[in-house]
């Protein structure tokens, strides 16, 4: 087994590491006290080809594949996991698009959102509907040659910037089987009936925009809807199969960040007379933080592997990855904290937002809980 990058990929890491380094984390801190939109940032990163990073070449993208894609990742969240959603996300729910949509849809879709000009959504949760997906309660009817959409999607990436959302909607009410009857369709956000309203005073990732949408009758055509009808959910939890790698992706990212930041600082802070980092202690804390960095990074590249090498994600190993690399954001961004003492509950240090910002990849995407279901099922279902 390879654990080498490529001379490809070791380049594509060193530009987004200076990408990162330059343009987002030095504007980290004023986008998260003001909860506001990167836009700027986020143009500069279609510039490199790293919004809808994976929407293929000849709509417009990079048309990285999945290891690319944690590259990508690790190195923007170990900046500025705000900004670095706001950056990964502006493709968000386009994978159904490219698995699924025709080729008119691709044409009028991907490339707008490839070339910067254009921002999606997945539009999944409700206010009462969370990890039971099989419960949203959004309805679409058909009449004549449009969808009639109505029903409220709510914790909306994208929700109040976005152009156009993948909805989630139940299109058969009558059909047989709990997880049959869901379809996925386009929306566009100027269409008559469509409302947003953002969702302030979130505890992470602020200036990431999260907002709650509402459907009031909204007419969309026919040509909309995205794959086989009936088949949304099939089409849903394939979706999370593949964005699972990248939420663990997000977490290494903010743990390498954390780790990071809080060397630096045990090396230039003094107690007693000598740099903090002379402790055994914090040399512990340290050395756990970096191995439990490592670790979930090798799992979480495992899993993007078994996406390239066998063309589609592996349940298992993906949400394995998921819970593991966010438990370990968590972790050591507590540790970052905890070594800085007073100086880390203050926004004047870094490891305070990644602390903050870490906690969500525990939620999105499927919660803790619902990853080790996945996993012993996965495992229950194969008889070992």
């Amino acid at each position: 087994m390879d654990f080498g990058l490529t001379d490809e990929q070791k380049q594509l890491q060193d530009e987004v590491q200076r990408f990162a380094e330059n343009e987002v984390r030095p504007n980290a801190r004023e986008y998260d006290v003001e909860e506001k939109y990167p836009y700027d940032i986020v143009d500069s990163a279609a510039e490199m080809g790293l919004c809808g990073a994976t929407i293929p070449m000849e709509y417009g993208g990079a048309g990285y594949d999945a290891v690319d894609s944690v590259i990508i990742a690790e190195e923007l969240f170990a900046a500025d996991p705000g900004i670095a959603l706001s950056i990964l996300a502006a493709g968000f729910g386009t994978e159904a698009i490219i698995e699924y949509g025709t080729e008119e849809q691709k044409e009028r879709f991907l490339e707008p959102v490839a070339m910067g000009e254009s921002v999606s959504g997945a539009a999944i949760s409700e206010p009462d509907t969370g990890s039971d997906v099989s419960s949203v309660s959004t309805r679409a009817e058909k009449d004549g040659d449009e969808w009639v959409i109505n029903g409220t999607k709510m914790w909306i990436t994208n929700g109040s910037v976005g152009d156009f959302f993948i909805v989630l909607c139940k299109t058969d009410p009558d059909a047989e089987g709990r997880y049959n009857g869901f379809s996925q369709i386009v929306v566009e956000a100027d269409r008559d009936g469509f409302e947003s309203e953002k969702i302030t005073g979130k505890m992470g990732i602020r200036a990431s925009d999260t907002a709650e949408l509402l459907l009031d009758d909204v007419r969309v055509p026919e040509e909309n809807l995205i794959g086989t009808p009936g088949a949304g959910f099939l089409q849903q939890m394939n979706f999370f199969d593949a964005t699972r790698t990248g939420v663990a992706a997000q977490g290494v990212g903010i743990a390498k960040g954390a780790t990071e930041r809080a060397l630096e600082y045990a090396q230039e802070r003094e107690q007693f007379g000598r740099p903090i980092g002379d402790f055994q202690a914090i040399q512990h804390k340290l050395a756990e933080m970096y191995t439990e960095t490592e670790a979930a990074r090798n799992l979480t590249f495992k899993s993007a592997w078994a996406v390239d090498a066998g063309g589609a994600p592996d349940t298992k190993l993906a949400s394995m990855a998921k819970e593991y690399a966010s438990r370990v954001a968590v972790d050591v961004a507590n540790e970052a904290v905890q070594i800085h003492g007073g100086a880390g509950y203050v926004n004047d240090f870094d490891v305070e937002r990644l602390y903050r910002d870490a906690k969500i990849t525990q939620i999105y995407e499927g919660t803790t809980e619902i990853q080790k279901n996945i996993i012993a099922r996965e495992l229950l279902g194969k008889g070992y």
